[in-house]
C-alpha cells in the first residue's frame, strides 16, 4: 500500500498530543465496505483494494473492532511488474481506534509470509516459530491508521503530525488540510476535504506529492488518493461504498499474553469445492507455429489464478497472456493480456479487463457485465444489450470444457466480441488421436463457428483431451499469415 503510514501521535498543531485528539465513531460502523480501482501510468486497471469493518466483539480478551483490507494487483502489472495478493486484519480498541493485534498475509511475486504483530506486549520466547511477531507499543499499522485519520476533525487549515512506519523505517510526517474540491467518480460526485501528506526531511516521500481526498461529511471516506511516481501517476479511486450485513459473532478463542494467539482465519468458511474439469492454479502454456514451421512465433499462457472476493462477490480469476516472439515479432509485435472474473458456479463473467498491444493498435478497456439484467458496460460509458449467460473470449475457453462434447453434439453460447454479442456454435466433430510433444493423445475435434454471414471465416478448430480434465491440446486458425497452430507445451500434473 505504497508505504504503511502509522500515526504514533495524531496531533493537531497547537493542541494536546494524541490522547486528546477526538475520535469520531462514524468511520468504524460495522459492515462498511469500500472498494477501490487503482490506475498506474497507462495501465487502466493496475490493482484493486478493499477495506471492510468486519465485526465488533471480544477479540483476544478485549472489546474491539475487526478491520480488514485486501490489496491485489491485476492485469499486466500483476503479470509482468509486481504481483501481490495481500490480506491484512487488524483489531482496534472500540473507543480509541488504537490497534492491539494485527495479522498480515503477504503474497508477493511467488513468496508468502504470515506476520503477526502484538501492539501491547513484546514477542518473547513463546512466540510461534512459524510466524514473525513484532511489537510496536503505542503506534498504528496502516489499516488502523487509515481509519484513525478518517476519525479526525480534518478542520480547515489543520495540520496533524504522524509517526510513519514502513517495515523498520520510521518517518515524521504531516497530514495538512489544504482545501476543498469537488471530485467526480464512477460512484458519484463528492465534496471533498483535500489533504497533503509530507515527511519531514524525506525528499523521496515528498517528491510523490501524496494527496488524499476525504468526503466532506462525518464518515470522511477516502474518495481519491494520488501519487506522482517517476514512472507515471498512480490514482486510487473509490469504486463502491456499501454497508453489508455484519458477520456472525466472533469465535476467536481468548488467550492472555504472552501465550501466542490462535491463527486467525481470514474468512469465516472455505468456499465449496467446484465440480469442474480444472482447478485453481492450473496453468496451460502453448507454443504457436505458422504452418508446419518448427520454431514458435508466439507463446500464450492460460491460468486459473485464484478464487476470492472480487468486486464484492465470489469469483474465479482467469487470465491469458499472449505475445509474439522470434521472426514474427520483427514483423508484427503483439503483447496481450486479458483478465476474466467469472462466477464459480456458472463460469459466466461479471468483469473483463483487456490490455491489448497489437502493432499500432492499443486497447485498454474494462467491461462490467450484469448477467441478471442482460447488459454490459465499458469504462467509456458504452452500454451493450446482451443475452443472459453471455461469455467473453476467455471465459468461454474454460466453460466449453464442461460442456457435453460427445460427437456429434452441438452446443451454442452467446459470446461478447468487440462490444458485440455473437452466437458461438461449439460442434463436436469426431474422436481421434493427435501427436503433441511426441505423445499420441486421444482428443475430440471441435469446430468453432458463429452466426455471422461468414460463419467459419477463420476455420477455428480445437482439439480437447478425451478425459475428465478436458485440456485443450491444440488450436488452429486460418489467417492472412497462413494456418496458425497453438500446441500445448506443458501438460500439468494431475489435479491436487
Amino acid at each position: 500500500m505504497f508505504f504503511e503510514f502509522t500515526p504514533a501521535t495524531v496531533q493537531k498543531r497547537g493542541d494536546d498530543p494524541a490522547s486528546s485528539a477526538p475520535v469520531s465513531p462514524a468511520p468504524y460502523r460495522v459492515g462498511e465496505r469500500l472498494t477501490y480501482d487503482v490506475t498506474f501510468a497507462n495501465f487502466v486497471s493496475a490493482a484493486h483494494i478493499e477495506t471492510f469493518v468486519a465485526a465488533r466483539g471480544r477479540f483476544f480478551d478485549r472489546d474491539g473492532l475487526q478491520l480488514r483490507c485486501h490489496v491485489e494487483t491485476t492485469g499486466i502489472v500483476n503479470a509482468s511488474l509486481y504481483a501481490i495478493n495481500n490480506d491484512y486484519t487488524t483489531y482496534v480498541d472500540s473507543q480509541t481506534g488504537q490497534p492491539y493485534r494485527s495479522r498480515q498475509l503477504i503474497r508477493e511475486s511467488g513468496r508468502s509470509t504470515d506476520n503477526e504483530s502484538d501492539f501491547n506486549v513484546l514477542a518473547g520466547t513463546d512466540a510461534k516459530p512459524s510466524k514473525r511477531i513484532s511489537s510496536f507499543p503505542g503506534v498504528f499499522d496502516f489499516v488502523s491508521a487509515l481509519f484513525r485519520v478518517r476519525a479526525l476533525p480534518l478542520a480547515e487549515g489543520a495540520s496533524y503530525s504522524f509517526s510513519v512506519r514502513s517495515d523498520s523505517t520510521q518517518y515524521d510526517a504531516d497530514l495538512k488540510v489544504i482545501g476543498h474540491e469537488m471530485i467526480k467518480s464512477s460512484v458519484g460526485s463528492f465534496n471533498t476535504v483535500v489533504t497533503q501528506l509530507r515527511a519531514n526531511g524525506d525528499s523521496h516521500v515528498n517528491d510523490l506529492h501524496i494527496k488524499i481526498y476525504f468526503s466532506d461529511d462525518q464518515r470522511h471516506v477516502p474518495v481519491l488518493i494520488t501519487l506522482e511516481l517517476k514512472s507515471g501517476d498512480l490514482r486510487v479511486e473509490l469504486a463502491s461504498s456499501e454497508f453489508v450485513k455484519p458477520e456472525g459473532p466472533p469465535s476467536i478463542p481468548v488467550k492472555p499474553a504472552p501465550t501466542p494467539a490462535p491463527k486467525i482465519s481470514v474468512s469465516d468458511s472455505s468456499p465449496p469445492s467446484l465440480n469442474l474439469p480444472f482447478s485453481v492454479g492450473e496453468q496451460l502454456n502453448y507454443n504457436v507455429f505458422i504452418g508446419q514451421g518448427k520454431d514458435p512465433v508466439a507463446v500464450s499462457s492460460f491460468q486459473v489464478k485464484s478464487r476470492a472476493k472480487y468486486f464484492n462477490r465470489d469469483g474465479l480469476l482467469l487470465t491469458i497472456l499472449a505475445k509474439t516472439n522470434g521472426s514474427l515479432a520483427k514483423l508484427f509485435s503483439a503483447n496481450d493480456l486479458i483478465n476474466s472474473y467469472v462466477d464459480p458456479s456458472t463460469l459466466v463473467p461479471f468483469r473483463t479487463e483487456l490490455q491489448l498491444q497489437e502493432g499500432s493498435r492499443r486497447v485498454n478497456e474494462t467491461v462490467t457485465i450484469d448477467q441478471d439484467r442482460g447488459t454490459a458496460s465499458n469504462d467509456k460509458g458504452k452500454k451493450i444489450e446482451i443475452p443472459v449467460g453471455t461469455h467473453d473470449v476467455l471465459s468461454v475457453f474454460y466453460a466449453l470444457r464442461a460442456f457435453n462434447l460427445n460427437p456429434p453434439k452441438r452446443n451454442a453460447v452467446s459470446l461478447l466480441v468487440n462490444n458485440r454479442p455473437l452466437t458461438l456454435f461449439v460442434t463436436s466433430l469426431k474422436r481421434e488421436k493427435i501427436q503433441i510433444n511426441g505423445q499420441s493423445i486421444g482428443a475430440i475435434q471441435i469446430s468453432l463457428t458463429t452466426d455471422d454471414p461468414q460463419s467459419d471465416k477463420y476455420a477455428l478448430r480445437l482439439w480437447i483431451g478425451d478425459d475428465r480434465r478436458r485440456i485443450p491440446l491444440r488450436i488452429t486458425a486460418t489467417t492472412e499469415l497462413g494456418v496458425l497452430r497453438a500446441d500445448l507445451a506443458i501438460i500439468p500434473i494431475s489435479q491436487q
